[in-house]
């Protein structure tokens, strides 16, 4: 016989902070709800977790249900669960983060989705329920990482420019930094090695000299950690 359970229960959903980069700025992937409540309003992909379904399998199936998008990277990022943050019931959200590579996902609004889009992380629409909550969150926990690990290889084409590479660390810390002293500190990680080609750079003959990442010492280096800072 089937145990009951004599006190009443929070319902379980997933949100999902995506992070994508195209060459100019960092964006956030989000979905126009075509539901109520919010209807027609930005939020974060996510939704319901089934009874018989783990955590992370949600938050992938919702992502793939409301977006197209099939994510490599996807961690745990927190739990939010004030009262009222839902007006239709109880509910609590494990929220995850997850980085992708813009150029190789189409993406594809479906079920409670209307649209799908992405966002500058500096121009970004006022979101549903706590979302604004959840991505700052998603935004910090982006900056702890590449102040102790190597970011990119998720966010990067396969080849990129030191130009890129450091674009990209601009746009995750929001701040300039100097040119020099970010090509030294990247070069003394051993965290690069050359392109199989280079690329035009402007309108005259010169071109710019492409790199990939060492996936041995990115690997390493993920695992042991450092502290990044120019």
């Amino acid at each position: 016989m089937p145990y009951t359970y004599q006190y009443p229960r929070p319902a379980l959903t997933v949100d999902c902070v995506v992070f994508g980069f195209d060459e100019a700025e960092l964006k956030l992937l989000m979905i126009k709800r075509g539901i109520e409540p919010f209807k027609d309003k930005w939020a974060l992909p996510g939704g319901f977790v089934h009874v018989d379904e783990e955590i992370e399998v949600a938050a992938r199936r919702e992502l793939q249900e409301e977006t197209g998008m099939e994510i490599l990277f996807l961690e745990q990022l927190c739990a939010v669960g004030k009262l009222n943050r839902d007006p239709r019931e109880r509910i609590v959200s494990v929220a995850h983060y997850a980085l992708v590579k813009m150029n190789g996902h189409a993406l594809k609004a479906d079920t409670d989705a209307t649209d799908a889009k992405w966002f500058a992380v500096s121009k970004l629409p006022e979101p549903a329920f706590d979302h604004g909550h959840i991505l700052k969150t998603g935004l910090e926990q982006l900056r702890k990482k590449l102040r102790h690990e190597p970011i990119g290889l998720e966010l990067l084409p396969d080849e990129f420019t030191l130009a890129q590479l450091q674009k990209l660390y601009e746009s995750v810390l929001g701040k300039s930094l100097n040119k020099s002293a970010f090509q030294k500190k990247i070069m003394s990680l051993g965290l690069l090695v050359p392109g199989k080609r280079k690329r035009a750079a402007g309108h005259h003959a010169r071109t710019e000299p492409l790199y990939r990442f060492d996936l041995k010492q990115y690997k390493k280096l993920q695992q042991k950690g450092f502290h990044f800072e120019v």
